[in-house]
């Protein structure tokens, strides 16, 4: 099979396994007064696998969705950004969920030559804390910009931070290691750059 057929055909099965996490209550599972969330898992996959552009689709494919949960089942942390300014919920969702598959694939090229298994560990915790830092310190900046007592939430965004970021990026380098170990030997679609 053609390299591009197996990129495009392994990109439809990440966004199938995206909306299917995403659009049910295994992809974010409210656990309040915030979200765990394994939707990273396929875009990081995705990053390793195919590269950035291929990563961007399937992160802009998790923020569409984490902004569908924030619209419609709000949580307790996004109410009140919401209610002040749907504009900050936009960006935080969908612009932090860009950034996780640029990070990891970056953090995956650069140590992949020096030792692959290593890479496919390191990547998927450098993606999954993008995605916490930069969700969270948005929420917090906006929660600031937009005049909201963020003393009431500060700590609770450090405590969300701190346990579900640790959760998620254990969760990822367990899941994404054997995937991507596996797959770049099966399907050759590990891009080979020379890094500078």
């Amino acid at each position: 099979m053609n390299k591009n057929i197996r990129k495009i055909t392994l990109t439809g099965m990440l966004i199938a396994i995206a909306l299917v996490l995403g659009l049910t209550s295994i992809g974010i599972i409210p656990i309040p007064p915030a979200n765990v969330t394994t939707m990273h898992i396929p875009v990081i996959v995705g990053a390793m696998l195919c590269g950035d552009g291929v990563g961007v689709i399937l992160g802009l494919v998790f923020g569409l969705v984490s902004l569908w949960k924030a619209f419609t089942a709000t949580s307790a942390l996004v109410g009140p950004l919401l209610a002040v300014s749907p504009i900050y919920v936009i960006i935080m969702s969908v612009g932090a969920r860009i950034m996780v598959p640029l990070v990891a694939n970056f953090v995956f090229r650069k140590l992949k030559k020096k030792n692959f298994l290593l890479s496919t560990i390191v990547a998927p915790i450098a993606g999954t804390l993008t995605n916490t830092v930069l969700y969270l310190g948005l929420m917090l900046l906006f929660y600031v910009m937009a005049g909201i007592d963020s003393k009431t939430v500060v700590s609770v965004i450090l405590g969300v931070g701190a346990l579900n970021g640790s959760l998620e990026a254990v969760a990822a380098a367990l899941i994404c290691s054997p995937i991507v170990y596996a797959l770049k030997n099966r399907f050759s679609l590990v891009e080979e750059k020379e890094e500078n």
